[in-house]
Parts: C-alpha cells; structure tokens; sequence
C-alpha cells in the first residue's frame, strides 16, 4: 500500500533583508533535509518586500509582493515568518496571520518585549504557534530551553550579554586601552555596529531581550516598561582600570532576578564590573552569552554568535521545523506561562554591590567623614583604596550589597561634603 505524500506546508515569508534572504536561502540549499526532519516539503509561498524592483538571488520573482496583508489573510498559508521588526505593521500582521489560520516564527524582540501578553493571547485563542527563539542572543539555543527543558525546574537569576556590539566596544576598551568612541568608531567600520548605535549602546536592545527573558524565567508579566535600563557610553578607560584593581572587566549585563522571598521579580540592564573568575568575563568580541541559576540544574551557561544574518536564520529555522511538526500532528507547542502574576519590583529596591570612585581633597580625615556618612545611610563598606598627591585624591570605595535607593541618598549626601570635590564614577559589581 502506498503511502500518502504530506502536502507542502506553505510558508511567508515578511522582510527579505540580512535575516529573511538567509532563510529563503537555507529553505532552498536545504529543502531535502527540512523536508525529512519535519515529515513533508515546506514550500516559500509568498515574500513581502518595501522593495520588489531588487533583486534577490535565489527567490523566485513572482513570489515577491509588497501587500504583506494580503499574503497573511491567503487562507492557504501555513507559517508566517515576521523579519520585518518594529511595532506596526508588524504587530498587525501577526495578529492577523493569526486570525487567517497561520502560525507564526518571529525574530521581533520590541514588539515581543511591548506586546507579548497579547500575541499570545491571539496565538492561543485561533489555536496556532508564536515561537521567537531568534529574538533573543541570535543563533544561540535559550528560549526553548528556558520554556521546555527547564520547565519543571525553578529559575532563579538569569544574567548575560546579549548584545554583541556593546560586548565588542567594551571587550576592544578593556584589551586595547581604547577610550568610548574610538572602540564605538571600530564597531562600525567593521559592521558591528549600526550608523545609529543608539538602540544598543543606551541598552534598549538588551532591555527587550531581558522583559522576554524574564517572562518567560518567571512565569509572569514582564513588558519593556518594567525593565530599568542604563547605557554604556560614560564607561571609561580610568573605570576599566579600576575593575583591573578589582580583578573585574566590565560588561553590559541584562539581570533577571527572583526576589529571595519569591514574592517578586526584577529585570534590569547597566554595565557591571565582574569578576574575571566568572564565565561571561571570558565573552570576547561580538558574542554573547547568557548564565542560568536553576534550584535543580543548578549553573548554566549558554553561549554563541548574537546576531547577523546567518546565526540569526538559523534560530527562524529551527523554530520553524518545531511549528511544523506542531502543525502536521494537529497541535500546538507550549505558549504563553505566565501564572505566577509576581510583582516587578522597582530599581530602588535592587540589592547588589557598588564601586564607587571619588575625587577628594588629600588631607586627614576625609576618610573618616566619608566613611561616616554611609554608616549613616546603613550601607557597609568592604574595601576602600586611597592615592593621590598635591592636594588632590582618589577614594575608592566598594561596598558589601545594599540597595539602590540606600546608595543614592549615600551619593547625595557625598556630594554635600566640602571634601568631596566630585563623583567620578559608579559602578555596580555583579557575578560575586
């Protein structure tokens, strides 16, 4: 008896720029193998452009059209894959694949991080996939393992770099002694960086990353809104030196935290000195790599390539051979877990270590006065280091953990002491 071919599953295809020609190129070179691992042929239906007049190796011409709408409401369509990013049309579009009977692949970290709760909701009510591995860390596995392998565990702490152009600058400040600019300047002519670095560099990129991770870790809400965001760019060489005082480099961190009493959560990303016996001191260049504390599996870490096009491919595809399996079994995969409801508590109320360096007058008792005002204010210091000549110093202060909102009104009322002449730098320490 002759066995039935499966239908081609037909699949859309939403922007065709650095990430969606390296999809439609792997679901041709490729097609044999996908076809196997998912049990039928996936066929390209459709490719929604802004530009139809250029030409794109590979891609059949008459599949290309600018109504992205029209593609998506086809009816026939199986999966939807949004590379288009941003909010709208974006947004729009997913929800009505959706409605039309598609599940969707998307690599869409801003409109995830603003709008996730949502897409699920859509997702789940029209009974279709929402798989997003390739948001977060490129090409890395972490969104299937945090939300499948690690679902009967109780996540703890995620922390990692996950963006590779803030990793490349601070890696090329710490090995080269480059200041800011002239490392932000490298980045870019070697492409790591964008004419407009500023979604990176001022943290909005590992923001979104870090609401996704969060939500998902947490098993609650966690929206861009709540997540506390610091740039890079008053990162100086004088702080490199000083985390080398330390034994620390200094990274760009996306923190994701339950609170010790398991009442709340918090979600935040700054740069953060850290110690150089911590795995993600050894994250060099443009990579990324995000460190996982489970109750059960204990310490993970999960490292690769964060971006471009192929990497980035890579995470679409695979996410797409796990909605077509899905799709011919007649089921869904898993979908939104956010059950838990917890709070995200305010940056204020985030307790970690601080470096904190001053400029004082070099005379007796500046560090009896300094020291006194953060008794005064119940954050204990753990080591201070003192040097300086004609009159002027540099106090170096690193405290034992304390709150957010403790150091401020410790700042504040440095700022008051005549002997103060300035704050030069604060910096958090994590990865003790």
């Amino acid at each position: 008896m002759m066995r039935t071919r499966p239908r081609p599953l037909k699949v859309a295809l939403l922007g065709c720029g650095v990430v969606g020609s390296e999809v439609a190129r792997i679901m041709t070179t490729h097609a044999d193998d996908l076809a196997a691992r998912i049990g039928a042929p996936v066929e390209l239906a459709g490719v929604a452009v802004r530009r139809p007049s250029k030409v794109r190796e590979g891609i059949d011409p008459a599949l290309v059209t600018t109504d992205a709408t029209a593609l998506v409401k086809r009816g026939d369509i199986d999966v939807v894959v949004e590379v288009i990013g941003g909010i709208e049309p974006a947004r729009a579009l997913i929800t009505t694949a959706f409605e039309h009977g598609a599940s969707v692949v998307s690599a869409n970290k801003a409109l995830l991080a603003q709008d996730g709760a949502a897409l699920h909701a859509a997702a789940e009510e029209n009974g279709r996939d929402l798989y997003y591995e390739a948001a977060v860390a490129g090409a890395i596995p972490l969104i299937r393992p945090l939300r499948e392998s690690l679902a009967g565990d109780k996540i703890n702490r995620v922390m990692g770099i996950v963006n590779g152009t803030t990793n490349f600058i601070l890696d090329k400040m710490d090995s080269t002694g480059a200041g800011y600019q002239e490392a932000l300047d490298e980045a870019t002519a070697l492409g790591y960086a964008e004419a407009d670095p500023t979604a990176d560099v001022e943290g909005f990129d590992a923001a979104a990353k870090a609401a996704i991770l969060a939500g998902i870790a947490f098993h609650t809400r966690v929206r861009l809104d709540d997540v506390y965001r610091e740039g890079m760019t008053e990162v100086t060489a004088s702080d490199f030196a000083s985390a080398r005082g330390m034994g620390c480099t200094i990274k760009l961190l996306a923190i994701c935290e339950r609170a010790a009493d398991g009442g709340s959560v918090t979600a935040r990303v700054h740069p953060a000195m850290i110690p150089l016996t911590h795995p993600l001191a050894s994250v060099r260049g443009a990579y990324n790599a995000v460190f996982v504390e489970a109750e059960a599996a204990g310490q993970l870490m999960f490292y690769g390539p964060g971006a471009g096009g192929a990497p980035t491919a890579s995470a679409v595809l695979g996410d797409l051979v796990a909605v077509c399996r899905n799709r011919l079994g007649g089921a869904t995969g898993p979908g939104d877990s956010a059950y838990t409801q917890l709070p995200v508590s305010p940056m204020g109320e985030v307790v970690t270590r601080y470096h904190i360096s001053l400029d004082v007058a070099d005379k007796p008792g500046v560090l009896a006065q300094v020291a006194t005002v953060f008794a005064e204010h119940g954050v204990s210091i753990d080591t201070v280091r003192q040097s300086g000549k004609d009159g002027e110093a540099s106090l170096v202060v690193v405290t034992h953990r304390a709150s957010d909102a403790s150091l401020d009104g410790t700042v504040e009322a440095l700022r008051g002491l005549d002997t103060v002449r300035g704050v030069a730098s604060i910096m958090r320490v994590e990865g003790e």
